[in-house]
């Protein structure tokens, strides 16, 4: 149980002082997500050079999961190739977060992913992904 709130804290941590937070004026893309069920949202830049994430700034409002997400998942993606960010999945992120997701807060834990995945779709000039698309769902 230590270890829980040893990822607990973190979550808090991040949430409270989230990482790459703010405005990236020189991005390459930016995108936006809303989860309309609870009203989380996301609001994502990021700068690519040469096929990596070089810089990456959001902003957002919503639950403790879903801001705590999007600032660990973004310490995570800079320097890596966008084709590996794609290959990312809910698993990775669940990993990151290091605390159980329910079936009731997979939207809010998966909401990073899912809009980091559709800002590289975006600067490639690609179809956005759906939910479905995006985040593979365990029944």
């Amino acid at each position: 149980m230590q270890n829980m709130d040893l990822y607990a804290e973190n979550i808090l941590d991040h949430f409270r002082h989230p990482r790459n937070s703010g405005t990236l004026p020189e991005a390459t893309v930016n995108h936006e997500e809303w989860n309309h069920a609870c009203g989380d949202e996301l609001h994502l830049s990021l700068l690519i050079k040469d096929g990596i994430v070089a810089k990456i700034a959001w902003t957002g409002t919503g639950c403790a999961i879903s801001q705590a997400s999007i600032s660990i998942l973004s310490e995570e993606l800079i320097g890596k190739k966008a084709v590996d960010v794609l290959a990312l999945t809910k698993d990775d992120v669940y990993k990151l977060l290091g605390v159980p997701v329910g079936p009731r807060r997979f939207k809010c834990a998966l909401m990073s992913l899912h809009t980091v995945k559709n800002a590289i779709h975006k600067a490639r000039g690609e179809k956005l992904q759906t939910w479905i698309e995006t985040v593979t769902l365990d029944e």
